[in-house]
C-alpha cells in the first residue's frame, strides 16, 4: 500500500461530516468588503450580455448588488459576483466516496419573485451551465439561505474553485439582491443535509407529456397590444391561405395572455417542473440575428384583471391601469425557439415554483412575450374544434 492511499484511507476514517476542512466563509456582517478584480483575493464583480451596470457595496450587516438596466434594450443582461473559494482547500479531499461540494448564501432581493442562481467553476470550466442552479425568492422582506451541492464535480489539486452567485434577465429597471455571507465547504454527502432554497434546475431535459398526471387545457387565450390598449383582437386569425385558423401573435408589442380555470387543484401540491404545451402556427425571425434575439419569452403574470374575457378584454382593461411589470414579471420563466413548422410541438418548461403559484393563485396565467424582433403564432384554442388547444402539464403530490 502506497503512502497516497494510506493518507486516503486516514482521511476517510477521521474527516468529520461537516464542515470539512478548508471551509471558505465570507461573511458581510463584519463589514469588510474586499475587491478584486481577478477573484483571487477579494471579490469580483461584472456584467455581460446587455447594457447593464452594476456595483458591490457593502452595508451595514449586508453587502449589496445593485444593478441598473434602464438603459438595457432587450433584457437578457446577467452580473456576478466572483471569489477564489479553494486557497485553503484540501482538493485531495474531493477523491474520496461521498465528498462533494457545497456553496451556500443568505439573501434578501429587491424584487419578487426574482430567481438568482449559485456556482462553482475552475480555471479549466468550459460548459458554465453545469454545476449552475437557480433559486426561485418569492418576497422581498425575508433572508432566505440557498444552497448548491455538487455533483462529480471536476477539481484536482492546483485548481482554483471559483464560487458565484449572480443574477439574470430581471428586467429594465434597478435592482439589488443583498448578502449576508457566502460560503463553500467540502462535505461529507451522507450527513451534510439536503440543500436549502427552492431549487430551479437551469434548462431541464424536457419531460414526455404523457409522463404527467394533469392535462389541463386553456380556459382563456387573447392577444393584447400596449401600443392599442382600447382595441380588443379577441377575432385575430390568418388570412389570404387556405389555412384560416383563429391564432394567437406576438410580435413587438402584441403580448398573448393565458389563463387555466385550476381552482380543483387549490391546496395540492406540484410535485416537479410541468410543461406548456403550445402549436405552431408560424413563424418570422431572421438567422443572422444575436444571441437570444429571436426568441419568444413566457412570463408570469401576477396582477391586472384575474378574470378577463377573451373576446372583449384590451390591454387597458387587462393591466387595470398597472405599469407593465406589476402586471407581468418581467423576469422570465424561460427564453425559448419556437419550433418553425406549422403545427410543430412546442414543449416548455414551466418551472415547479411558478406551477405552484399558479396552483395556489398567487400567479394568474402566463404570458407571452417577444425576445427582441420576432414574429410568431401559435394555434388559439378556438382553432378546429380544440385540436390544437394550449394545454398545461403537471403533477402533484397525492
Amino acid at each position: 500500500m502506497t503512502i497516497s492511499q494510506q493518507t486516503l484511507i486516514l482521511l476517510l476514517v477521521v474527516t468529520p461530516a461537516l464542515p470539512l476542512h478548508g471551509q471558505f466563509l465570507y461573511d458581510f456582517r463584519s463589514g469588510a468588503l474586499q475587491k478584486d478584480p481577478t477573484g483571487l483575493h477579494g471579490w469580483s464583480y461584472f456584467s455581460g450580455d446587455g447594457n447593464a451596470s452594476m456595483d458591490f457595496r457593502q452595508g451595514p450587516g449586508y453587502a449589496s448588488i445593485v444593478v441598473d438596466a434602464t438603459r438595457d434594450r432587450h433584457g437578457i443582461w446577467w452580473a456576478l459576483i466572483k471569489h477564489r473559494v479553494s486557497r485553503d482547500m484540501d482538493l485531495t479531499l474531493l477523491r474520496l466516496p461521498r465528498r462533494a461540494l457545497r456553496i451556500e448564501a443568505s439573501v434578501r432581493v429587491s424584487h419578487a419573485p426574482r430567481r438568482v442562481n449559485l456556482h462553482l467553476n475552475t480555471q479549466r470550466t468550459t460548459d458554465f451551465h453545469t454545476h449552475l442552479v437557480e433559486y426561485d425568492i418569492p418576497d422581498t422582506v425575508s433572508w432566505h439561505t440557498i444552497s448548491m451541492t455538487t455533483r462529480d464535480f471536476d477539481a484536482m489539486p492546483g485548481d482554483t474553485i471559483n464560487g458565484q452567485l449572480a443574477l439574470m434577465d430581471w428586467g429594465q429597471g434597478v435592482y439589488r439582491v443583498e448578502l449576508r455571507y457566502l460560503r463553500v465547504d467540502i462535505v461529507d454527502t451522507d450527513s451534510a443535509g439536503p440543500d436549502h432554497g427552492v431549487q430551479v434546475p437551469y434548462h431541464p431535459p424536457i419531460a414526455e407529456p404523457a409522463a404527467f398526471t394533469h392535462h389541463v387545457p386553456v380556459a382563456g387565450d387573447a392577444m393584447v397590444d400596449l401600443q392599442y390598449p382600447e382595441l380588443t383582437f379577441g377575432a385575430w386569425a390568418s388570412s389570404g391561405s387556405p389555412d384560416t385558423a383563429r391564432i394567437l401573435a406576438t410580435s413587438a408589442t402584441q403580448y398573448i395572455i393565458m389563463r387555466w380555470d385550476l381552482a380543483s387543484f387549490n391546496g395540492k401540491r406540484v410535485s416537479a417542473a410541468g410543461l406548456l404545451d403550445l402549436t405552431t402556427y408560424s413563424l418570422q425571425r431572421s438567422p443572422d440575428y444575436p444571441k437570444d434575439f429571436g426568441m419568444v419569452r413566457i412570463c408570469e403574470i401576477l396582477g391586472g384583471d384575474p378574470a378577463w374575457d377573451q373576446n372583449s378584454v384590451t390591454y387597458a382593461s387587462f393591466s387595470r391601469g398597472r405599469p407593465p411589470d406589476d402586471v407581468i414579471n418581467a423576469q422570465m420563466i424561460i427564453d425559448v425557439a419556437v419550433v418553425g413548422t406549422r403545427g410543430g410541438k412546442n414543449l416548455i418548461t414551466i418551472s415547479r415554483p411558478v406551477l405552484q403559484r399558479m396552483l395556489d393563485g398567487r400567479t394568474v396565467g402566463l404570458a407571452i412575450k417577444p425576445l427582441g424582433a420576432v414574429n410568431a403564432a401559435f394555434y388559439a384554442m378556438e382553432s378546429y374544434n380544440g385540436k390544437h388547444t394550449p394545454v398545461l402539464h403537471f403533477s402533484t403530490n397525492p
